[in-house]
Order: structure tokens, then sequence, then C-alpha cells
């Protein structure tokens, strides 16, 4: 395999796994631990599997038809591309603003600027990005590079709050409480929306398409998988020592506090430079994929695609101003987007049945049967919890 294509599916993997690890997923992470404890070590992971039943079909799908998702669903059924494309752009534009929130509060900790201040400073260096001539390397690199520095400190953090990884496993196996809210919110901030079409979308604008791409796709989507996995369990055991230590977390920045208990003013930098990273990250992953679905839909966009992603997150960035206040958009953003999952993961399931979209392909009988799992529990979940709600 040449450079090119191997670096495109590396950098695939960290994009959705970086679009995942946003601001909202430290705080939703952060917000429910402290509600959960122990018990949202099963939280994890069913939300790892729900993850991994989605992701597999999404991506080898895509890749194989060499289709982007609204594309293929206007092949399944006319004007059904153009309503996944709206509610992918609306799903991505709520997750833009508080990922602008998310980079203002990072910034801030590690200037003493505002939050307006830094959400415009961080928006130059996202638009610096898809300013330069090949933008696809540079961001390949960007999220490459950033995610490893979300790990390492986080995982500092982790070490030094001391969690019970003991009481953690069994509870991942037992809970001792169980949150349907908490599940729609998780799977829908790693994999609800445009992230779980992130990677796909990245390949396939990448050239990397077709049946004889396969394993590589699916080693970039398992990756993916795997890096947010990671963070996710990271933060949580952080989360976890901290809490069990009896340390009451701010209603605020409740993850903020977290770093600052476990490793003092240093652990509160090292959130800054999370918190940034995450968030920076997110909000090019989030561009780029919210405008790579009305690429194909129209013309206009295909040609201008740069310019669209640049007004993208200038409008995002405007709204955060705007609107002030993030914590509450990080936390709701997840459930928005864990809604949307099921109508896009079936669109993607009855394309797979079509051999004029499929070819000579076959999707495995396992994997349809997961990702059908996954649709009927994201479903069920979502309809339980908005009449919770209304209730």
């Amino acid at each position: 395999m040449n450079k090119k294509p191997s670096s495109a599916i590396l950098g695939a993997a960290f994009l959705m796994a970086t679009s995942a690890i946003g601001p909202g997923f430290l705080t939703q992470t952060t917000v429910f631990t402290e509600k959960l404890t122990t018990s949202f070590a099963f939280v994890i992971l069913l939300s790892i599997v729900l993850d991994i039943g989605a992701q597999l079909t999404i991506w080898r799908v895509l890749t194989v038809s060499g289709l982007r998702a609204q594309d293929l669903a206007n092949r399944v059924f006319p004007g059904l591309g153009w309503l996944l494309a709206l509610l992918i752009l609306l799903g991505g534009f709520v997750f833009n603003i508080a990922n602008m929130g998310g980079c203002g509060l990072g910034l801030q900790i590690l200037t003493g600027l505002s939050t307006e201040w830094c959400a415009a400073i961080s928006c130059v260096v996202a638009v610096a990005i898809f300013w330069m001539k090949e933008f696809g390397k540079a961001l390949d690199t960007f999220t490459k590079i950033l995610g490893g520095v979300m790990i390492l400190l986080t995982m500092y953090v982790a070490i030094s709050s001391n969690p019970p990884i003991k009481e953690a496993l069994q509870s991942a196996v037992w809970p001792q409480q169980f949150d349907m809210i908490a599940i729609i919110t998780l799977v829908g901030g790693t994999v609800g929306g445009y992230i779980s079409f992130a990677g796909a979308h990245r390949l396939l604008d990448a050239g990397i398409s077709g049946e004889q791409n396969l394993p590589q796709v699916t080693q970039s989507a398992v990756s993916g998988i795997v890096v947010t996995g990671i963070m996710r369990v990271v933060l949580f055991l952080a989360v976890l020592g901290v809490v069990m230590s009896g340390a009451v977390l701010t209603k605020q920045n409740p993850a903020a506090s977290v770093f600052q208990a476990a490793a003092g003013n240093m652990g509160y930098k090292f959130f800054g430079i999370v918190m940034w990273c995450a968030a920076i990250t997110s909000v090019v992953g989030c561009a780029y994929t919210s405008i790579s679905f009305v690429k194909g839909l129209h013309s206009t966009v295909e040609k201008y695609n740069r310019q669209f992603i640049l007004v993208f997150i200038l409008i995002s960035t405007i709204s955060f101003i705007a609107i002030g206040n993030p914590v509450k958009l990080l936390v709701s953003a997840g459930a928005v987007n864990g809604l949307i999952l099921p109508l896009a993961l079936t669109i993607i399931l009855l394309a797979s049945r079509k051999s004029s979209l499929m070819k000579s392909y076959r999707h495995p009988l396992w994997m349809q049967l997961f990702a059908w799992f996954v649709v009927l529990v994201m479903a069920g979940m979502s309809v339980f919890s908005m009449l919770k709600i209304v209730s």
C-alpha cells in the first residue's frame, strides 16, 4: 500500500475519533460518571458495542458503493438523501456551536482571555487548516497529533486520581444503576449524527473505495472506535477516582474540576489543553463532514466546498458568541444526534441489500443483524426518553 492511502486510512480513523472526542464527550462523561459512579462502566461498555455495530456497517457499505451517505440514501428512495443531509446539518450545527464553546473554555484556562475571544482565536486556527492547499493532509496530521496529546494528558490525570479499577470492572458486567438517557447521549455523542460518517466520507474523498479496500476500511473503522474507547475509559477512570475520593465537582465546568482535583493547578492547565484539543479537532471534523453531506446534492457546493466549510465554522463561532454559556449545549448535543442514528443506519442497511448499489458485495449477515440490533435499541431508548421528557 502506498503512503497516501495509508495516511488517509489512519487519518480517517482519527478524524472519526477526534470528532467524537469533543467538549461534549468530556462534559457528558464527567456528568454521568458523577451520577452513576462505577455503574457508568457498563454504559461505556455498551456504548462501545453499539458503536462497533453501527460503524462497521456504515464504513463498509459506503466505501463499497463509492457513494456518500446522502447520495446512497437518494438511490434507496428519491428525496431521502435531502432529508438525511438536513438532519445531519442541523445536528452538526448544534454540535459545532458547542464545540466552539469548548474551544473558548479550554483556551480561556491557558490564556485568561474571555471565552468569546478564545473562540474567535480558535476559529482562525480552524479556518487556517482548510485554507491550506492540501487541507485533507493537514486535517489528517492535525487530528492525529492532537488526538495523541489528549489521551496522554488524560491518562496522567487518571493515574493521579487513583480510581477503584476492580469495582469499575465488576460494574461493567453487573451495574448497580442503569440510565437509558446516559446511553443515548453517549452513543449519540460518539457515533450519532455526522460522526458516524466522518471517517467513511474522508476515505471516499481520498479516493479509497471498492470491495478490494475492505480490509483497510474495516481496520480504519475499528481503530477509530478503539481510540474513542480508550479515551472514554481513561476519562471515566480519572473522574471516578476524583468522585470516589469525595471531591465535589463544579456545575459550571465539571470536567475542569476533575483535572484540578486530581493534579492540582498543573492538572487544571492540562484540562485546558485537553479541552481545546478536543474542541478544535471536533470543530474541523464537524465542519468537514457536515458540508460533505451537501456535496453531490448540488454542484455549487462541490465546486466551492472549502468556502462552504469556512462559512459553517464562522456561523458556528458567531452563534456561540451570541448564545454564551455552552455547558448545557455540550450535554444535550449528543442526545440530539442520538435520535438521528436509527434513521441513518436504517438507510444504510436498506442500501446494503441492493445489488444495484453493492454489485457483487454481500454484507455479512452477522453485521446486518448487529446493526439492526443497534437500530432497535437506539430507537426504543430514544422513544422512551422522549416520552419521559414529555411526561
